[in-house]
């Protein structure tokens, strides 16, 4: 079972995401909370495998209550939810460590299926979306980040580069494995250690990385 924790101040909200996941039968929402301190409190004593968090909140917001969970000793994986496809305070929550976002208005199916996803954490949600909201929010004139990002991939192999860009792009583990003519499971381990090389938390801090760096710009 993937132990779920549901953070947003909208109790309509909360339940219709609490009888989704229970319905698919896989999830257990192990509690609710309707802040951000509140949220926070409670991943820390619950302990839950994922953390589905609204961005615009009373009192503490979903940003600092997204830093404040993804600080904690083994902290759960954070998703946070939004309206909005295109934001920038979904964009500054996914640098501080956020796997993914996901819209309010996803189908019962796609809900079920993208907290999955950042539960096993191999896949950013809606990656082709994600990848083009960090495109988006990534201002290419700031310098000292160009340079910095730049500097912290200069170490990379050609291989860990071109697995870099493709995690830029949006591209799903099967979509790398296609590309790269390598298994999915060669294609997790090629991940894995860019991540570590990298002291990166998530897939997504590594798209971001590869933006800032300018690896996409043609």
């Amino acid at each position: 079972m993937i132990r779920v924790l549901l953070v947003d101040d909208e109790e309509l909200v909360r339940f219709g995401l609490r009888t989704v996941l229970e319905a698919a039968g896989d999830f257990e929402v192990v509690g609710e909370a309707g802040d951000g301190a509140a949220g926070v409190k409670a991943a820390r004593e619950l302990r839950p495998d994922v953390v589905l968090t609204d961005i615009r909140m009373p009192g503490m917001d979903g940003l600092t209550a997204t830093q404040q969970i993804l600080a904690l000793p083994d902290p759960p994986q954070v998703a946070v939810l939004t309206t909005f496809h295109v934001d920038e305070y979904v964009y500054a929550a996914l640098a501080a460590g956020a796997a993914g976002f996901l819209l309010k208005d996803t189908p019962p199916r796609g809900i079920a299926a993208a907290v999955r996803a950042v539960a096993d954490g191999t896949a950013t949600l809606s990656p082709k979306v994600t990848a083009a909201l960090i495109d988006s929010y990534v201002d290419r004139r700031a310098a000292p980040r160009r340079a910095e990002a730049q500097r912290r991939i200069a170490d990379l192999s050609d291989r860990e580069r071109e697995v870099l860009v493709l995690l830029g792009s949006g591209e799903s583990n099967a979509e790398l494995a296609r590309t790269l003519y390598v298994s999915e499971a060669t294609v997790k381990t090629y991940v894995s250690r860019l991540l570590t090389k990298l002291d990166l938390a998530n897939r997504t801090q590594a798209a971001i990385l590869a933006h800032e760096a300018g690896l996409l710009e043609s």
